[in-house]
């Protein structure tokens, strides 16, 4: 609802405004009058006319200002019928996607791109995404109202751009539907909404660009981690983490498994999608690893040497501790420590975690329980606390 309207009026604020009109209204008239035929469109349309009716309040203001001084006119006691209006269909098959690409403009900062993302598509709390940039809630409150004011003075299109302008915005669109897709991994009460809304976007960005590897390569991640869902959780509510290697793998989606397998083929093999620059890119490496991980004997060796071409390529930290854990398992903690200890993440909860549990195998148990609770204090979600707390106390 809010990407056809703003689509609509090219002003994410008045938008917002509407849509929290209509559901008012709604709220109001539903309980009596009954639920609409076609809620959506309802909603959408009385969205509408309530924004052109603030419009044409604006420009009766600005014409007639002297006015002001005598009474308004009272509102009349009852509001108007609202007729649903067809709503035109979007240029392509999500209303949500065109706005993923006018909050990926470039002529945004990355840091707006993908924050103006994840409030307006992923629907995230200011307060959520501030935490995620490790940034002041005031701070995020600020560069959303730049972001969404450049957009308004600019004249920023909605819709996804010509064919050549594409590249420009599509690394910003990737990451910001994987942000989507990883702010609930992790999360039971939240993981499956978000989960399913990433990957929802993923299928039609793959319809709309079938020959773009990296396309190709974050569904497949998306579709891997997500088969593995109902495993992740155990407990009651949810509420316990369960590891890898502790996973019920009769409980893994093994036809989402095979789906993705399908489409990361493609994107690794495929000769034609081998000429494309993105060609075996970041999200096509972590899907081929996330598949190695679910295989029944895993290539840990394989595995470490695909996230050391991966750390090449990023140049991420976080990539390298990853790449510790696979190299714990093929060679060994100590190793793998090595590695860690070299790595400056100390607002990291998972470097943490990570040195946590290597020195616990290596039967450093006063130091291991001090790094749990050193990730402990930066644990967002229940399961994530409960495990460290499970770990504390048996170490």
């Amino acid at each position: 609802m809010l990407a056809c309207l703003i689509g609509y009026f090219g002003d994410f604020d008045l938008a917002e405004e509407a849509a929290a009109e209509a559901f008012a209204v709604a709220a109001r008239r539903w309980p009596s009058d009954g639920v609409p035929d076609n809620p959506g469109a309802w909603l959408v349309t009385t969205a509408r006319h309530r924004a052109i009716d603030r419009l044409r309040r604006d420009r009766v203001l600005a014409a007639k200002l002297p006015l002001l001084a005598r009474e308004p006119a009272p509102e009349p006691a009852t509001e108007p019928a609202i007729e649903e209006e067809a709503i035109a269909g979007p240029a392509i098959p999500d209303e949500r996607l065109e706005l993923v690409f006018m909050c990926c403009h470039p002529a945004l900062a990355i840091e707006a791109q993908v924050a103006l993302t994840l409030r307006a598509v992923g629907g995230l709390a200011t307060e959520e995404i501030a935490r995620a940039f490790l940034v002041p809630a005031e701070t995020m409150k600020r560069r959303l109202t730049r972001a969404k004011a450049k957009i308004k003075v600019a004249g920023i299109p909605f819709g996804v751009p010509p064919a050549g302008r594409l590249p420009e915005r599509l690394g910003a669109v990737l990451a910001v539907i994987y942000l989507i897709f990883n702010e609930g991994y992790g999360d039971p009460a939240r993981e499956q909404n978000l989960a399913a809304e990433a990957i929802r976007l993923g299928r039609v960005l793959a319809a709309l660009l079938p020959d773009e590897p990296e396309v190709l390569g974050l569904l497949a991640l998306m579709l891997l981690h997500d088969a593995r869902r109902a495993a992740r959780f155990d407990g009651e509510n949810g509420q316990d983490l369960v590891l890898l290697p502790d996973q019920d793998r009769s409980r893994w989606d093994w036809r989402q498994i095979a789906e993705a397998r399908d489409l990361l083929d493609r994107a690794l093999l495929d000769p034609a999608l081998q000429q494309q620059p993105a060609a075996r890119g970041p999200y096509a490496l972590q899907a081929a690893i996330a598949s190695l991980q679910a295989e029944d004997q895993i290539d840990w060796p394989q595995i470490a040497a695909l996230y050391g071409e991966l750390a090449d390529r990023t140049g991420s930290a976080v990539v390298r501790l990853n790449r510790a854990v696979a190299i714990a398992e093929a060679d060994g903690p100590a190793a793998a420590l090595a590695i860690v200890d070299g790595l400056d993440l100390p607002g990291y909860q998972y470097w943490h975690s990570t040195r946590a549990e290597l020195l616990r195998r290596l039967g450093r148990a006063a130091e291991a329980r001090a790094a749990y609770r050193q990730a402990l204090a930066l644990a967002r979600t229940v399961p994530e606390r409960r495990f460290l707390e499970r770990r504390i106390a048996e170490t």
